[in-house]
């Protein structure tokens, strides 16, 4: 175990992750960051990021992460590319276990992301980046006039198939029964789109354009038939849903009821005082690294003054 007491421990190195170390270290609260060993989170599979403020030409995903990385490290903040194995939150200082090792934080923020789901294809994640996509808005200005295909039938799936429809030429949407999950009135409002088709009774089994480099079409198998079909695609969109990550956290913080942390009304504090939360692990909403960023300056900010709050009552209670 570590003798060292940290003002701030910070799990996750992500957006939200590289801000609030970023924020910390500028506070003088000398962060120790986790990273894990996936680090820069969902952005490291996202090729052109053109919405994210100050960049006006767009930047690559991998490339912003890595600025974020070193203007946090720029600033003081120690970074660690490995994966937290364990915390204890039940007495103070904070434990976060990383294998042998026990680390001491007198505060923590928990930014460790959520993970889209993927169809489990080679061809998917090979072209990953493009042509296929977990997120609409982030990357449907790059399909203008061009043809997709959305995957899902849920809620998410119906927001990304009307969202795309202002784009591209034509929407397919694609889904594994003959009924969907999605609301009625998400449903409806995608069959209101005159770009918008249906495919029902159908998988997506291959992603067409591995040798090419670039997506251009998906094979689809009529769950039914069998019968195989390919049409032609220039960006498939998997909106099956994301998975917070928070196996760690499991019993220890409060969690709704798909696995996302909870915080409390205009803040970043967990049930559990002096532990905060920010980015996608807490918001299944936006999902934007702009927002998830936003999320970490605060987590931040409500830490250094959770501690100072703290440090302040005990000084008067040892008075």
């Amino acid at each position: 175990m570590t003798s060292e007491i940290r003002d701030v421990i910070i799990i996750g190195g992500g957006p939200a992750g590289y801000t609030a170390a970023l924020y910390a270290a500028r506070g003088n609260l000398r962060p120790l960051v986790f990273e894990g060993f996936a680090f820069g989170g969902q952005l490291m599979i996202t090729s052109d990021v053109e919405n994210y403020p100050g960049f006006v030409d767009g930047i690559m995903g991998p490339e912003l992460m890595a600025t974020m990385r070193s203007q946090a490290e720029r600033f003081g903040a120690e970074l660690v590319a490995d994966d937290v194995t364990r915390v204890d939150f039940s007495r103070r200082p904070f434990r976060v276990e990383v294998g042998d090792e026990v680390h001491l934080a007198n505060s923590v923020i928990v930014a460790t992301g959520a993970t889209a789901r993927q169809l489990g294809l080679e061809s998917e994640r090979t072209l990953q980046g493009r042509g296929v996509s977990y997120c609409a808005v982030c990357d449907a200005a790059f399909f203008r006039e061009k043809q997709v295909v959305v995957v899902g039938g849920g809620d998410t799936a119906m927001e990304e198939a009307s969202f795309l429809a202002k784009f591209a030429s034509k929407v397919t949407v694609v889904h594994r029964r003959d009924e969907f999950r999605a609301s009625k009135i998400m449903i409806d409002h995608a069959r209101a789109k005159e770009n918008v088709e249906f495919v029902t009774n159908a998988t997506v089994e291959e992603a067409l354009g591995v040798d090419g480099g670039k997506l251009s079409g998906v094979a689809l198998r009529d769950t039914v038939t069998g019968e195989r079909r390919e049409i032609p695609a220039d960006g498939l969109f998997v909106a099956i849903g994301h998975d917070p990550t928070t196996g760690l956290f499991n019993g220890i913080l409060d969690m709704d009821e798909a696995g996302y942390l909870t915080t409390q009304d205009g803040s970043t504090a967990t049930n559990i005082e002096g532990v905060f939360a920010a980015g996608d692990v807490v918001d299944h909403t936006y999902r934007q690294a702009v927002t998830a960023a936003g999320m970490g300056c605060m987590a931040a900010l409500d830490a250094e003054r959770w501690l100072a709050h703290s440090s302040h009552a005990a000084e008067t209670a040892a008075a």
